[in-house]
């Protein structure tokens, strides 16, 4: 590695993350800018036109998404919308894999570790769930559970991550949403100071490390199906100093003993699963909290009630064209009753301030979202005790 490429690694958020050279970079700029673009010029545009095309469906008594998307697709902007926001997507990811594939040797030799605090352990026999691998979520090629034997798909996940987020979600870091569910666990409970922390759907470990760090004194688990992208977790959270025990399971079905944790989380999990999924993950936090504990569930702060024809149909086209499994079930679902089901009491629903660093706050939860990257919706609760 040259003296050059050792300074700008030293300069980022942690020293694994893949660094640019100056046309990958100009390259991920311009995607993440034409990513804007599609989002904030076009896209509201083509909102207009859906409320102008709902308008006339109700003077002839039809209110359907499959009649709007229909009456969409007779505007030459629609399509273009689509392509362009499936074809931005991609373009991400190609770029980021080729720098990532171009620093392989460095980024594995980063990713040895001589004496961890933390650890990692791959099921060989495992096999991810159906609605992971039936297609790529967010077009990634590989998918979360791609494995090569290497950390790369990790690291692809990783620097493609921070582009993909726009940078909205704690920079290089893609943080913001584990601080905000801690902030959340401290938000109802100040005091709490749990023994044992598990994060399901941990991915790389990006929210991972911040329940470490909010909670220094814990023993730390993540868990996920991609065993690509736990090497990597394991090596970028040794970097960042956080002793984690990362392991490939399905947060279905754990092979963790009862109420052997204080606090299960996820963030951003269910709409990358399915319905009966999320019904199994919910139980299964419950099986695994002690007396005392808290399980808390993180999604995007896009929640509706499938009133609005324009909402539903642009759920469906983000199922659809970016590969989102379970987007417009967990985006529905009733999580109290869901939660109430599988035994939890003391149920609150509702969204979280963004916190940057959950110790540091805001401390602010209620009904209303005051948008996105600036609340995410969060469910939690407490275990019934017999």
């Amino acid at each position: 590695m040259s003296s050059q490429s050792s300074d700008n690694r030293a300069s980022l958020a942690h020293p694994l993350i893949a660094v640019p050279s100056h046309d990958e970079l100009a390259e991920q700029l311009f995607v993440r800018d034409l990513k804007l673009y599609v989002m904030q010029q076009i896209e509201p545009v083509q909102g207009q036109i859906a409320q102008q095309e709902v308008k006339l469906m109700e003077k002839v008594e039809t209110n359907s998404t499959s009649v709007l998307r229909k009456r969409m697709a007779t505007h030459e902007s629609f399509g273009s919308w689509l392509a362009l926001k499936r074809e931005s997507q991609r373009q991400l990811w190609h770029g980021v894999a080729r720098s990532v594939e171009r620093q392989a040797e460095a980024l594995e030799t980063l990713a040895d570790i001589p004496e961890p605090k933390g650890s990692v352990r791959i099921n060989p026999d495992f096999v991810a769930p159906a609605y992971i691998v039936r297609g790529d979520i967010h077009l990634m090629p590989g998918g979360n559970a791609h494995d090569d034997g290497s950390i790369l798909q990790g690291a692809v996940m990783d620097r493609g991550g921070a582009v993909y987020m726009l940078g909205r979600n704690g920079g290089m870091l893609n943080d913001l949403r584990g601080q905000t569910a801690m902030a959340h666990v401290l938000t109802r409970f100040p005091d709490f100071r749990p023994a044992r922390i598990l994060d399901m759907g941990c991915g790389i470990g990006t929210s991972t490390v911040p329940a470490a760090t909010c909670f220094p004194q814990a023993e730390v688990y993540g868990i996920d199906v991609g065993a690509s992208m736990l090497r990597y977790a394991h090596a970028r959270a040794e970097h960042l100093g956080a002793a984690v025990h990362f392991s490939q399971q399905s947060a279905e079905s754990t092979d963790f003993e009862d109420a052997s944790f204080d606090l299960v989380f996820s963030c951003v999990m269910f709409h990358e699963t399915s319905q009966a999924a999320t019904m199994a993950i919910i139980a299964e936090s419950r099986r695994l909290l002690r007396p005392g504990g808290l399980a808390v569930h993180l999604e995007v702060p896009l929640l509706h009630d499938n009133s609005d024809p324009w909402v539903e149909l642009s759920g469906e086209l983000e199922a659809q064209f970016n590969n989102e499994p379970n987007w417009r079930g967990a985006l529905t679902a009733d999580y109290r009753a869901l939660f109430e089901a599988s035994g939890f009491n003391d149920v609150q629903i509702g969204y979280q301030a963004t916190s940057a660093a959950a110790r540091g706050g805001p401390f602010r939860f209620g009904p209303e979202s005051e948008g996105v990257f600036r609340s995410w919706f969060v469910a939690s609760g407490c275990p019934n005790v017999a």
